[in-house]
């Protein structure tokens, strides 16, 4: 965890494209109208959902989960 956030910390992502440029498995998940960057941690045991917001540099980090709680789609509400 510390890792990735030193990593998106420093980053200037300008899409998610160049996300997965660092993050090859990260996944755009589109919940109603937004899209969320969802990132596989610590070996992929958890799961990271972010809202990022290209043009302002802003990461929000919404939930941080294991793959079951993810799996469950509780946090799409």
């Amino acid at each position: 965890m510390d890792a990735w956030y030193r990593i998106a910390k420093a980053a200037k992502w300008r899409s998610l494209e160049e996300v997965r440029r660092i993050y090859r498995h990260a996944d755009g998940v589109r919940v109603g109208e937004k899209v969320y960057t969802v990132f596989n941690i610590s070996g992929n045991r958890f799961r990271l959902v972010a809202e990022i917001y290209y043009e302002d540099q802003v990461l929000l980090v919404r939930h941080v989960l294991t793959h079951a709680e993810y799996d469950k789609g509780d946090w799409r509400k």
